[in-house]
């Protein structure tokens, strides 16, 4: 699993010497992102098609990924997100690189992907409650989140 992460950003990145290079940086994030979200789409225990395109579409338009990168960073997302036992590891990495505008923009769009089916299960919402407390996002900013994009998604 260590190789296919290594061999993705070595594919996408040329490393210096000195160690991590901003985009290697950048592209841990997005992989953390992802996992975030792939493990949203799997918090109500059936992963749900509209659900996962949804996440692609965020994801595609949030880092400007082409959609073989996009696959790839889909796909090593998701065996993170089997093999992580915490999200803590996902959300430290985000609290290391995004700002508070970045991180409340993160949660918005885990609020879209639950609920993009239609349906907010309670799983999903106690998982985005968690990373949001992990991501030091306010509750009123938590709350906020949700109802914008709820309210959108009943005018559309």
């Amino acid at each position: 699993m260590l190789q296919s992460i290594n061999s993705f950003f070595k594919k996408h990145l040329n490393p210096t010497e000195e160690g991590d290079s901003d985009e290697n940086a950048v592209d841990k994030i997005h992989l953390a992102c992802a996992a975030l979200m792939i493990e949203l789409c799997k918090a109500d225990q059936s992963i749900d098609e509209i659900e996962l395109r949804k996440m692609s579409s965020i994801l595609q338009n949030q880092f400007e990924l082409p959609e073989d990168t996009l696959q790839e960073l889909f796909d090593l997302a998701q065996q993170e997100a089997d093999e992580a036992t915490s999200v803590y590891q996902f959300t430290s990495l985000i609290n290391d690189s995004y700002d508070q505008a970045a991180k409340i923009v993160l949660i918005k769009n885990m609020w879209e992907v639950a609920f993009a089916d239609g349906n907010l299960d309670r799983y999903e919402d106690h998982l985005i409650r968690k990373v949001a407390e992990l991501l030091y996002i306010s509750h009123s900013d938590f709350i906020k989140t949700k109802l914008a994009v709820k309210n959108t998604q009943l005018f559309t």
